[in-house]
């Protein structure tokens, strides 16, 4: 690593997805979730300062790989502000173990089903608002829109599920009704909590990161990469851990501690989101890009706007975050 780094730039390549995947299993660390609000203020001032080259002398490169983790794990890559703790991806694995054990316990009644579905796509309604490009704005009334779409379509689908399978299916398929339900949810709440990158576009870049047009286009792009991103995150927990309940519920010593298989879940899914967070955030590069060519054929206006401010020297592709 340099005397210098750049403290912008990722510590990991970034074209390559085991260089993205260590980059979000540091970034998205559950402990940075405990560090106190003055410490995360002072690590912004810190990568403010060194960005400037006005760090205090003796401040040693490990400080500030540290102040980057702080600062990259609990503020907003476009705006600068502060996220929500219960909002941050670092906070998924310990947000979502918990709800998703629960979703996974607790789903033979239709009142448990809908009370856990709510409780879920209220989680994620604010995951995905604290994670959206923060250059679109959303209303107020957009925020409650999207939200009641996103909730009732994840009871809608989650009660379908129970109703449809209780009398078609076996007790083993039922266990798969809340990964149905939030599956179909994240396409909606997505989209939906982010709906104004898609209705007025999103900024867009050239290579050096010099804004030269917007485009709706790599906004559903973005955000078509962050569904696909999400339900690959809790996957693997929610169609693993009912074969493995299914069948360690058959032992003796299963069926007498009975009161411990909610926290057994929860823990089994902490497991997987450990792993499954980081690698469903490398899945795509945080900076995406699209060709101009597609812009050109799709697009004809945002193209001409990026042919202008560009003065006729279009580069191949333009950049944008997707977010999270």
């Amino acid at each position: 690593m340099p005397e210098r780094m750049n403290i912008d730039e990722p510590l990991w390549d970034q074209s390559t997805f085991v260089g993205r995947f260590k980059h979000f299993l540091w970034v998205t660390d559950p402990r940075t979730c405990l560090v106190n609000e003055d410490d995360l203020d002072n690590a912004k001032s810190l990568v403010n300062q060194y960005r400037k080259g006005q760090e205090p002398p003796g401040t040693t490169l490990e400080q500030i790989i540290y102040a980057k983790k702080l600062y990259e794990s609990a503020f907003h890559p476009d705006s600068g502000e502060k996220q929500n703790v219960f909002g941050r991806m670092s906070f998924q694995v310990p947000g979502g173990m918990a709800i998703t054990g629960a979703m996974l316990q607790w789903y033979r009644t239709p009142f448990a089903v809908v009370f856990w579905q709510w409780v879920n796509q209220s989680f994620n309604a604010l995951v995905n608002y604290t994670n959206r490009n923060a250059k679109s704005p959303t209303t107020t009334n957009q925020l409650v829109v999207a939200y009641l779409s996103a909730t009732s379509s994840a009871m809608i689908t989650a009660l379908g599920c129970k109703y449809y399978w209780t009398k078609r299916a076996s007790p083993f398929v039922q266990r798969y009704v809340p990964f149905a339900a939030v599956a179909a949810a994240n396409c909606v709440n997505i989209p939906m909590m982010r709906q104004n990158e898609i209705l007025h576009g999103i900024d867009c870049t050239d290579e050096s990161g010099k804004i030269v047009g917007q485009s709706k286009l790599a906004a559903v792009k973005g955000i078509t990469q962050v569904i696909i991103s999400r339900i690959t995150m809790c996957a693997p927990g929610m169609l693993i851990l009912p074969i493995i309940m299914e069948r360690a519920e058959k032992y003796r010593f299963m069926q007498r501690i009975t009161y411990l298989h909610g926290p057994i879940q929860v823990m089994a899914v902490g497991c997987f989101l450990t792993f499954m967070v980081p690698t469903a955030c490398a899945l795509f590069p945080q900076r995406c890009s699209i060709k101009t060519s597609t812009l050109e054929w799709l697009e004809p206006e945002q193209f001409e706007k990026i042919k202008a401010n560009c003065e006729g020297k279009v580069p191949e592709r333009v950049y944008f975050n997707k977010g999270l």
